[in-house]
């Protein structure tokens, strides 16, 4: 997820896997998957920054590791 500022200052939250398209004209505007189009302040290359950090902050999810996983009950963890 992303935080992004609409053209009139608000905060939204965007899910990066959803980002089709970003594109300048002259203001960045965002295809999502979905068809909807968000236009936002941050330039594309922020976006593109923005989206980057969080794909490795995902990859490496350091404050996952060494978490402890609970399994609703009956639901043994898979095995390898």
């Amino acid at each position: 997820m992303v935080v992004l500022t609409r053209l009139d200052g608000k905060e939204l939250v965007v899910n990066a896997d959803h980002i089709l398209t970003v594109e300048a004209t002259p203001d960045t505007v965002l295809q999502l998957t979905t068809g909807l189009h968000l236009m936002v302040r941050e330039p594309t290359d922020e976006v593109i920054e923005r989206v980057a950090e969080w794909r490795r902050r995902c990859a490496g999810a350091p404050e996952r590791r060494g978490a402890v996983v609970a399994f609703p009950r009956g639901v043994p963890p898979a095995e390898d």
